[in-house]
């Protein structure tokens, strides 16, 4: 099999796209090593090419796609070095990203980017490096694919696994559902109709949050004396304007 062109100069395969004063000083989206979400340029017989922000577009070869990428479509790759140090794309990203992690305990702050969406929550990569999942009840807002979030490490498996939670653990998640709920309650003109009687479905819908979050959140906030607890929902006390401590 004939190799793909280069451009002697650079040691790297040629782009379609030269590299321009301009495209230089732009922002890079990705590093070598970084999963990425990233739009594809151009397809020809060398592979696919793809905008990393960088120079030059970095090369997704045939032998490292999963199926055949569309220009203008993005896909989600691992960027990483040849034998030649030239930066490449892969959308093999189970060659890179461990089931098994390592260095990470419950409560550590990580960064994910979203795989997939799954039966039970979200596939993610956590830190570039281990996969991970989030589950449906920790999801706090909508998610896509190749978004990147902040997220938390809920629990490590027998099996090294990661579970994940977009809200911190102990009292910093109860503070963050807090500000939530007070946030929803200054924009709804001070009363939401969410209460301890109230479906889980619907405290998900409004708040992104499981019942038992809330729950905890608004016993805090009550005690707090920021909120009133009513029968059918709850109340901003008037005149609060300052977040739970």
């Amino acid at each position: 099999m004939a190799s793909p062109p280069h451009d002697r100069r650079q040691g790297r395969p040629n782009s379609p796209r030269p590299p321009s004063d301009r495209r230089a000083l732009r922002t890079p989206k990705a590093q070598v090593g970084e999963v990425a979400y990233l739009e594809v340029v151009t397809v020809n017989e060398t592979g696919a090419f793809l905008d990393w922000g960088h120079a030059r577009d970095v090369l997704l070869p045939f032998g490292e796609q999963r199926f055949r990428p569309t220009p203008g479509k993005r896909v989600l790759v691992r960027l990483y070095e040849d034998q030649q140090g030239r930066p490449v794309a892969s959308q093999k990203l189970d060659r890179f990203v461990q089931d098994e992690a390592t260095g990470l305990a419950p409560g550590d702050e990580v960064e994910l980017v979203i795989a997939d969406a799954t039966d039970l929550g979200y596939k993610a990569v956590v830190n570039h490096c281990f996969w991970g999942l989030l589950y449906r009840d920790d999801v706090t807002r909508p998610l896509r694919r190749g978004q990147r979030v902040k997220g938390y490490v809920k629990r490590v498996r027998d099996d090294g696994r990661l579970d994940l939670s977009l809200l911190p653990p102990g009292a910093a998640r109860l503070d963050v559902v807090g500000e939530q709920v007070l946030k929803a309650l200054r924009e709804s003109g001070g009363y939401l109709p969410l209460s301890d009687s109230s479906e889980a479905s619907a405290i998900k819908v409004r708040l992104g949050v499981s019942k038992n979050a809330f729950k905890q959140a608004i016993g805090r906030l009550y005690k707090q004396r920021l909120i009133v607890i009513e029968a059918h929902g709850i109340r901003l006390v008037p005149g609060v304007t300052s977040d739970p401590a």
